[in-house]
């Protein structure tokens, strides 16, 4: 190789994040992720344990609360985190990057919104916007409905109730998990009821959900749009660089996860298995993904991957 193609090599692999068709040591075999019991994070931890599965690896994942996960990454009890909401989590990623060790991989998800709604019975009130609870307080019998305590969602809620925004002041916040919420929200269809809501979800295709303007500083503007992240140890990224590579390149659209939410949450498939029927239908989704990524033992992924889910 003459000495300018040799330096211009040499120059665009120092470019590159991730070496290509880096072979990861066996400390790397097990990834430690974490789900903070959100079905949507679930379905992306499924697609990510099914791809490292049949690369030689072995997910390892813990249901953790958004806090509590938090600080396992930050302590080095769990390597990846595929569910950072941002802007909803601002205050969870400011202390990460001040506390340092922590990188983003990629911006897994755009088109993402999560803010307050109501459902058709809170809508034939009129009430579109935050500025429109209060006056129908009794009959939402003064209660927000979010998620499990601790949630950063929840933390906003709590915020603007103890800060009297919007007349709220002597309202309730229902703190409980996602499936608890939305079987209040079903199982009483003709109550008024005021409760969290966001996309991806298959909530979105079973309600007809009136999402509230007026929650920007809650929320962020347009609805709560929001785009979620991947975390990882920076020291695991690094010692792990393969594995890495995958997830900096595993991205995810509504539609899809819309669907796999659904098989989830409507058809009682495993999150696994559903990613698995999913993968074997959209074959195409894995190229991308896999692009010089191999196994642990330093075989091309390709092959590997569609092995497993058409197997």
């Amino acid at each position: 190789m003459t000495k300018p193609i040799l330096a211009a090599a040499l120059a665009l692999s120092a470019l590159t994040t991730f070496p290509a068709f880096a072979q990861d040591p066996a400390s790397c075999s097990t990834v430690r992720l974490s789900d903070p019991g959100w079905t949507d994070i679930t379905a992306t931890n499924g697609v990510a344990a099914v791809l490292l599965n049949a690369l030689g690896y072995q997910a390892d994942i813990a249901t953790l609360s958004v806090p509590v996960g938090y600080e396992a990454l930050k302590g080095a009890q769990t390597d990846v985190f595929l569910g950072n909401w941002m802007p909803a989590q601002t205050r969870f990623r400011e202390d990460l990057d001040a506390a340092g060790g922590i990188t983003e991989l990629a911006q897994n998800l755009e088109g993402a919104k999560f803010t307050l709604a109501v459902n058709p019975a809170g809508a034939e009130l009129n009430v579109a916007d935050f500025a429109d609870l209060d006056a129908h307080r009794e009959a939402f019998e003064g209660k927000i409905y979010g998620i499990e305590p601790g949630a950063p969602a929840n933390q906003s809620i709590q915020a603007m109730i103890d800060a009297d925004q919007f007349g709220l002041g002597d309202w309730e916040l229902v703190e409980s998990g996602e499936q608890a919420m939305l079987a209040q929200v079903t199982r009483n269809r003709t109550t008024p009821t005021v409760f969290l809501a966001w996309a991806p979800h298959p909530m979105n295709e079973a309600i007809d959900i009136t999402y509230l303007s007026g929650g920007d500083e809650q929320f962020g503007p347009n609805y709560g749009g929001a785009t979620v992240h991947t975390l990882a140890r920076e020291e695991w990224a690094q010692t792990c660089p393969n594995a890495a590579k995958l997830f900096s390149q595993l991205v995810f659209d509504v539609p899809m996860e819309n669907q796999l939410m659904g098989e989830i949450l409507d058809d009682g498939m495993g999150a696994q298995a559903a990613a698995r029927e999913w993968l074997a239908a959209n074959p195409q989704a894995m190229e991308p993904w896999l692009d010089g990524v191999t196994t642990l033992d330093g075989q091309p992924a390709l092959p590997a991957v569609q092995s497993a889910v058409n197997g």
